[in-house]
């Protein structure tokens, strides 16, 4: 890890890590070689062992079990970061979860207890997490969450997460209002598709990102590293005048109206 960069001296939780191709361990490593310190969670055995060694190349010390859902897990994983640190710079929220089978139908097929569930986990987790952090950002304090294109934009086989995601930015407008006057900054990532773990329950993801290659002005998709990069800026001091932003990711794709029909062989 960087013992130099502008976010030295920082520490930082890190919520989300499920294996080297996650945004969130795009995420990571961008912050560690700006020399942050870092702690981690993962939920259940199963991703700890895909995290653990994640954790140790990065040099992470504090790796803690939790589960968003429950509140006594969130307590504890902040209580230990009170206990280790004595308080917070930043956190990065990196988790959603729907039921899969349900992305696969129509979104008016949705069944209050995925459509519930997806919010419980998808959105309200951040408010869960940003309501902890504030005690330990005394000093002010940065956090990042993750969303997508389809919170603006009807996407196939997104459904539910469409709706979740747009009430996770809303969220973020919200608690950047209330966390402002502490000096504690919230923002979102849009980022592009990307091939990852939670993508992986997506229908149609190849078609996603062949799409988003093809029209997005950049002509490519991105990378965990080029979000991570983002996610380091928001996440630091340079960002410092810059709350309730939702900042695309995306090599410009969220811009696009519609295509040029002169390109291709098409009809000018």
């Amino acid at each position: 890890m960087a013992q130099q960069g502008f976010m030295a001296g920082q520490r930082g939780l890190i919520m989300g890590v499920a294996n080297n191709r996650s945004i969130a361990w795009g995420i990571a490593k961008a912050c560690a070689a700006q020399g942050a310190q870092l702690a981690f969670t993962y939920q259940g055995e199963a991703l700890k062992r895909r995290v653990q060694p994640l954790a140790e190349e990065l040099g992470v010390e504090l790796l803690m079990e939790c589960d968003v859902t429950d509140e006594a897990s969130l307590d504890s994983v902040f209580d230990a970061v009170g206990r280790e640190w004595g308080g917070l710079d930043f956190v990065v929220h990196a988790i959603a979860f729907s039921d899969k089978e349900e992305l696969k139908g129509r979104y008016v097929e949705t069944s209050a207890e995925n459509f519930s569930q997806s919010m419980l986990i998808s959105v309200y987790s951040f408010t869960a997490v940003a309501k902890r952090a504030e005690a330990l950002m005394t000093d002010g304090g940065s956090l990042v969450t993750l969303t997508y294109y389809g919170a603006e934009k009807w996407v196939p086989h997104y459904n539910v997460m469409g709706v979740a995601k747009a009430a996770l930015e809303a969220s973020v407008r919200y608690l950047a209002a209330d966390l402002g006057p502490g000096g504690i900054r919230v923002n979102a990532i849009s980022a592009g598709p990307i091939r990852t773990l939670a993508a992986a329950g997506i229908a149609g993801m190849r078609d996603m990102l062949k799409w988003n290659e093809a029209n997005a002005p950049l002509r490519r998709n991105v990378t965990i590293d080029e979000v991570g990069d983002t996610a380091a800026w928001l996440l630091s001091d340079l960002s410092a005048g810059v709350t309730g932003e939702v900042v695309h990711v995306d090599a410009g794709y969220h811009v696009i109206g519609m295509r040029a029909l002169d390109e291709e062989g098409g009809d000018a």
